[in-house]
């Protein structure tokens, strides 16, 4: 995982499958203190893009992976929405995430060749007030082989 500001490490996510689905277990060091939107994105890049002029952080990953076409955003256990969508990950306050997480819905095999983002901000789990869980600028990168 990477720092798209200056694209510097910042640690690793073991990903896992369990019974229960997917675990991300996440060692990564120098976010923000507090919480982040964290979901699969549809392509394996981290490359920035320019859109309508302006440069996109990560923005070659594409959006969230939503292989069923539902154009949602919403929690990570319910079917009407992105599997892409993850819980949200919670860095202490010396910019620590280490809190495993788990996504029910999705399987080792639909991750690969894939991106994983962190956020800046938090995520509702809703498009409402803000489109995509208001989670805001995408600041860490991985792609997942």
């Amino acid at each position: 995982m990477f720092d798209l500001q200056n694209d510097q490490p910042v640690g690793k996510i073991l990903i896992n499958q369990n019974q229960y689905g997917i675990v991300f277990t996440p060692n990564l060091v120098g976010l923000p203190p507090g919480l982040h939107g964290f979901h699969i994105h549809e392509n394996p890049s981290c490359e920035s893009r320019i859109k309508e002029g302006k440069t996109i952080l990560g923005g070659a990953a594409g959006g969230h992976y939503d292989p069923d076409k539902t154009g949602q955003h919403g929690y990570p256990w319910s079917n009407n929405n992105h599997k892409g969508d993850l819980p949200a990950l919670y860095a202490n306050t010396t910019g620590q995430v280490t809190q495993p997480i788990l996504a029910p819905r999705l399987t080792i095999e639909e991750l690969k060749n894939r991106s994983i983002m962190v956020h800046a901000g938090g995520d509702n789990h809703s498009d409402h007030p803000k489109l995509l869980g208001g989670g805001g600028a995408r600041i860490v990168c991985g792609v997942i082989q």
